[in-house]
């Protein structure tokens, strides 16, 4: 029994003429005739009561019916289903993350993709940098956000893409004597205590403190090291010391705390979405394209403030 058979049934069923059933479905009427016939030949029972005019469907071809419409429907979605899987419609998708992120970009990537993509599973899994790498590599993840640091240059089997590139501002203490300043310089801070992320937080932010802390001739004295972002601010708002941060945790608005630009030019490493090199598919692209653009709008929004101050 071939699919055909079904669809020949059924317009022969919805029309009770051969002739018109032909019609719809533009094949000439003995073939269709032919069909039917072969269709119950294989059943080994009578589809239709071809005595009485018009044609009437027998108990058998009633029951049969049901269960080829059935049929011909659980078709026709897997099919729509399959297609937009491959259109990027449906689906799921996993993607990784630093506790950082979620002060940036990422919130504004996902509304629009939600927004645009209804149907698609969003998995989120919220790390630190290190494991967010292996997790893509371990297939836990399809895509990562990360900022850009020596592993991800070097490595052959992921595909890196930038994003944006963010400054980084001082943070301190609301009462703190340099909060009436309206720019902060490193020297500023050479005696001061800092609160520095630890490591795995952000790659690289706590070699660029050390690195603009040496450009400016002193070493940060380090009283407290914090994994999140969020501890970070609380640990400046509690008086533990300063810090230097990516300028997107001002979005957190801690009270308690002051941010500062620095004067000397101080940028984060920038921040890239990252998926393995084999890994292609047409959701995963729609995803990365909305990471672009959402970055590039909020690349220009800054440049145009500060064209602006």
């Amino acid at each position: 029994m071939e699919l055909r058979h079904l669809r020949y049934f059924v317009a022969v069923a919805d029309e009770l003429s051969f002739s018109r059933a032909a019609e719809r479905l533009q094949i000439a009427q003995p073939p269709l005739s032919q069909q039917i016939q072969a269709l119950e030949a294989e059943l080994g029972v009578q589809l239709f009561n071809r005595d009485k005019r018009p044609i009437q469907l027998t108990q058998a071809g009633q029951a049969f019916l049901e269960e080829a419409r059935s049929t011909l429907t659980n078709l026709e979605q897997a099919i729509r289903k399959t297609q937009r899987i491959d259109q990027g419609e449906l689906g799921h998708l996993t993607v990784g993350f630093t506790s950082s992120m979620a002060n940036g970009v990422l919130p504004n990537v996902l509304r629009i993709f939600r927004q645009q993509y209804p149907e698609t599973n969003l998995i989120l899994r919220e790390a630190s940098s290190g494991s967010q790498i292996q997790g893509l590599r371990d297939h836990q993840t399809d895509i990562i956000f990360a900022y850009r640091a020596p592993a991800l240059i070097e490595a052959k089997d992921l595909e890196v893409t930038l994003l944006s590139q963010e400054t980084l501002v001082a943070v301190l203490p609301q009462h703190h004597p340099l909060a009436t300043q309206s720019t902060i310089s490193l020297l500023d801070l050479a005696k001061e205590d800092f609160v520095m992320p630890l490591r795995p937080v952000v790659f690289g932010l706590s070699e660029q403190i050390y690195a603009l802390c040496a450009q400016a001739g002193f070493v940060p004295q380090v009283a407290q090291e914090a994994i999140f972002m969020v501890t970070i601010l609380g640990l400046v708002a509690g008086e533990m010391g300063v810090s230097i941060l990516p300028s997107s945790v001002q979005n957190l608005r801690r009270e308690g705390v002051t941010y500062r630009p620095i004067q000397e030019e101080a940028s984060a490493n920038p921040l890239t979405i990252v998926r393995r090199q084999e890994h292609a598919s047409l959701i995963l692209q729609k995803f990365i394209d909305i990471a672009k653009n959402v970055s590039s709008q909020k690349l220009d929004q800054s440049t145009n403030l500060s064209t602006i101050l």
